[in-house]
Formats: structure tokens, sequence, C-alpha cells
């Protein structure tokens, strides 16, 4: 625990880009987190859980939505952790590919919810 705190220190005080990054991150998996738990809907028996382009969209219960929550768990705090790995192996650049990245599958997973969630 105090590598990580000191590498965030570092973080902070040589790239400025990536600790904005992973604090952006943070907010968006936390807003993922919020808004696929609010979107759960227990009481429904079948819900739409994937979509293949052969089969069309594939039914399941609401327990198979538990996966964004986890994602949202993953995305926020195990890649931020890794992202000052990244730092202090690899340097600000690898750190901000990485960063970027997360933060386009956060997105992506938005808009995978919200699709899965149209179809309902």
């Amino acid at each position: 625990m105090k590598t990580f705190k000191t590498d965030l220190v570092k973080i902070y005080q040589t790239e400025r880009g990536a600790f904005f990054l992973m604090i952006i991150n943070l907010i968006l998996a936390f807003f993922l987190f919020i808004f696929s738990i609010l979107n759960l809907n227990p009481g429904v028996p079948v819900v739409k859980i994937g979509y293949g382009d052969i089969g069309g969209y594939r039914d399941g219960t609401w327990m198979d939505l538990l996966t964004f929550p986890m994602l949202a768990i993953i995305f926020g705090i195990l890649h931020n952790l890794l992202a000052t790995r990244i730092f202090h192996k690899r340097g600000g650049g690898m750190t901000k590919f990485f960063l970027l990245i997360t933060a386009a599958l956060i997105l992506g997973s938005f808009l995978v919810l919200t699709r899965l969630l149209g179809e309902i």
C-alpha cells in the first residue's frame, strides 16, 4: 500500500494526464456500477443477456446481468491499480494508453447494456 501511495503521488507530479485519466475511469466505472445496479430488474423472469448476429438476442435471468456491476468494479478499481503498476514498470505513455483503452471498454459496456435494456 505504501508503494501505491507513492506511485500515485509520482503520477500526479510527473504525469497529470495519466492521473486525470485515472480519475475519469473511476468516475465512469462508478456511473456504470450505479446504472447497472438500478437496471437489474430482479422481478422479471427473463431478460436479454446477449446478442449474436446469427441467433439474435439471447434470453437469461436477471442474475446474468450481474456481470456489468462486476465489470464496473474491475474497471474502476483493479484497472487503476494496474495503471499504477504499469506506470512504475513502463512509464507514462503506456499508462495513458492502458487508461484510454479502459475508458473505451467502460463506454462499450454502457453501450451494450443500454442496447440490451432497450430490447426488454
